[in-house]
């Protein structure tokens, strides 16, 4: 009897892995399928978020990661659509970004500057006009804000925090040091307030951010750059007063915009696709990255030693040994005409940052004919620039966050 219990449990456990099998092979079949894109179609594109370089590699992350939105995948679909001769227009749409960076927003709106070149009409809608979501909806054809959102464009400001009085109050010593002038991050332990170094940092960062965001609006919305400068020092803005201030093309609601555009297309049908969807189109089969192989090795997070992982108090973490281990397929593999290290990665352990650094110098010199870049994101600081090294080309946007040359290291006495 114990028997034929045990033969039933085991066939009911393997019947349930066979069907869970089953279940991820249809899930699988459904999400990589490529979708039908009819004719004269309007994409609608929705950006916005934390805007990850990589989608989540676990089982579940990876059924999230089918709708997980990436800085690649934004670029993408307007790479294919520019050329794919069913999307007759896009309509983006920012919809809030969870990132305090500009740079990854930088490259997507240069592609968005270069879908423009196509000649078909893209217009961009705000729900809340926040200044990141400006920023990248003012490179559009015509912007629009809805009648009930101002434009909260004011201008660039950074804030810190600073708990020497409270560690002083609790009995805590942080016995912290550092290397370099320039090297902060210890200050918030360490200081009551912003050191001299740290307040020239701050301002020189801030001004040149502030320049980019001027010269950006300027050139796309035909706007003198001192007129630009004067409208932020009055912002923010109701949506009328940012209507006359040039700054958007009219106050009109989502409907409104999708009938404007299909306008725009000789009243084309109203046939639309999501940027979920149109994701699943492959570049091949418009004729796009069909020539030599180039490897891509993502470097985000912050760099540890051994596997990569999640620290619930860092976040994201890139081992050095997965590093490692992809650098030295890449070297192998005699098809890769080039290697891309797309680096967004605010540092980590010297150690493990040094290994990586030693991988790459060894991948460069073995293969002296297969050029190494470095594709700098949102952040390539610290450990971040230091593992960029050995590439011999480094690109960054403009308001990426790079250098923090130096090092910090103790611990808090208690």
């Amino acid at each position: 009897m114990a028997r034929r219990a045990i033969a039933i449990v085991l066939s009911l456990l393997g019947a349930a892995v066979l069907l869970s099998i089953a279940a991820f092979a249809a899930l699988y079949f459904i999400v990589s399928r490529e979708p039908a894109v009819p004719s004269n179609v309007l994409l609608t594109l929705r950006v916005g978020g934390s805007l990850d370089e990589i989608s989540p590699t676990d089982v579940f992350g990876y059924v999230r990661g089918a709708r997980t939105q990436t800085v690649r995948s934004v670029v993408d679909d307007l790479r294919k659509a520019k050329v794919d001769r069913r999307i007759t227009a896009v309509l983006l749409k920012p919809t809030g970004f969870s990132t305090p960076y500009w740079a990854k927003i930088q490259e997507i709106r240069d592609a968005v500057v270069d879908f423009r070149k196509s000649g078909k009409p893209l217009y961009a809608y705000l729900e809340y006009g926040a200044d990141r979501d400006y920023y990248l909806a003012s490179a559009a054809d015509k912007v629009f804000l809805m009648p009930s959102s101002p434009l909260d464009l004011a201008g660039v400001a950074s804030y810190e925090v600073f708990l020497r009085g409270t560690l002083d109050k609790i009995g805590v010593v942080p016995d912290l040091h550092h290397i370099g002038e320039y090297k902060t991050a210890p200050n918030a332990f360490t200081e009551r307030g912003p050191t001299s170094s740290q307040k020239e940092m701050d301002a020189s960062l801030n001004r040149d951010l502030y320049e980019q965001i001027v010269r950006g609006i300027a050139e796309t919305r035909k706007i003198g750059e001192a007129d630009v400068r004067g409208l932020i020092d009055e912002g923010p803005f109701l949506p009328e007063r940012a209507l006359r201030a040039g700054l958007i093309d009219d106050v009109a609601y989502e409907d409104q915009v999708v009938d404007r555009l299909k306008s725009a297309r000789g009243g084309a049908s109203s046939r639309m696709i999501d940027g979920e969807e149109y994701g699943r189109v492959s570049p091949s089969s418009l004729g796009l990255n069909r020539g030599p192989r180039i490897a891509v090795i993502y470097i985000a997070g912050a760099i540890a030693g051994g596997r990569g992982g999640f620290d619930p108090l860092n976040g994201t973490s890139v081992g050095s040994d997965t590093l490692i281990e992809y650098i030295r397929q890449a070297r192998r593999d005699s098809s890769l005409r080039a290697i891309v290290l797309r680096i967004d990665s605010p540092g980590g352990s010297a150690a493990a940052s040094d290994a990586i650094w030693r991988e790459l110098m060894v991948t460069r010199d073995e293969r002296a004919d297969r050029p190494i870049v470095a594709s700098m994101s949102d952040l390539a600081a610290s450990g971040g620039y230091y593992v960029a090294m050995p590439a011999h080309v480094v690109v960054a946007q403009p308001s990426t966050r790079t250098g923090s040359i130096g090092v910090v290291g103790g611990e808090f006495v208690t």
